[in-house]
């Protein structure tokens, strides 16, 4: 059993809290049984699994250690004051893996010659939010997320539990080449969809039904100025009330539904 903060596992998974580190080592932290459980289950590459012996007392826990190791990755027992040290829950669950980050390309988020449902983030901040738009492009069957320079780190713990296992359903690509992604989109015939609060076309009366790019703006700037340059439609989510505006994860979560409604014929 791991009890000390030298041992050089523990050292590295402390390390691993900082995102200059985990952007280099390209790997990452998750907790808790579910988690852990949809990783495995979605065949994430895992470097190694921590574990306490209180993590492991019930069943799913002791399930999970099991398949870990039959899946060949290194199990590590460690202290409760370790895991507490090694965690960012208030409550940790016993169980901590390090993950590889997955490498994904433009090819491996639209196909040519798929009928994409794609999501662009531009310069989200918050943690929570990004996860939110994430489980929702998951719930949409989206073909997958393409996260543009500026947003909020994927692998920030607060991202990580908002997405709610969603991240390992599908691809989320991080992409520096802003201008490289906006042409290769429009090149497969995607039109951008650009939310905006008055001027833009009612969201239903959109059509969705085909390939499409919705691009979501930073909470109080909105998206940058370039992506105006490409060919684009304005949609406006009706807002009959008082509110002056909607969070952006909510209004790209009623954007995504209404993609839904349409591409599976719901009335």
């Amino acid at each position: 059993m791991i009890t000390s903060t030298q041992n050089a596992h523990v050292k590295y998974i402390k390390r691993l809290a900082q995102r200059n580190f985990r952007q280099r080592e390209r790997k990452f932290i998750v907790e808790g049984i579910r988690f852990v459980e949809e990783a495995l289950a979605s065949n994430w590459t895992a470097d190694y699994l921590l574990y306490t012996a209180q993590g492991t007392q019930l069943e799913r826990g002791m399930m999970l250690l099991e398949q870990a190791r039959g899946k060949g990755i290194e199990t590590l027992e460690v202290s409760e004051s370790i895991m507490r040290e090694l965690t960012d829950t208030e409550t940790p669950q016993g169980v901590l893996a390090v993950l590889w980050q997955p490498d994904y390309t433009l090819g491996d988020v639209v196909k040519p010659g798929q009928h994409p449902l794609v999501v662009i983030v531009d310069g989200v901040q918050d943690p929570g939010n990004l996860g939110t738009i994430i489980r929702s492009s998951d719930a949409a069957a989206a073909s997958g997320v393409i996260l543009l320079k500026g947003t909020v780190d994927l692998y920030n713990p607060k991202t990580l539990r908002s997405t709610m296992g969603s991240l390992f359903h599908l691809p989320v690509m991080q992409a520096e080449d802003v201008e490289g992604v906006l042409n290769y989109l429009i090149s497969l015939g995607i039109t951008l969809l650009i939310g905006d609060p008055a001027d833009g076309i009612p969201v239903f009366g959109a059509n969705l039904q085909e390939p499409v790019g919705i691009v979501v703006g930073n909470e109080g700037a909105g998206p940058r100025k370039e992506i105006f340059c490409h060919k684009h439609q304005k949609i406006t989510i009706l807002m009959p009330g008082n509110a002056e505006s909607l969070n952006v994860a909510i209004a790209t979560s009623i954007i995504l539904y209404e993609a839904t409604r349409q591409r599976h014929k719901i009335q």
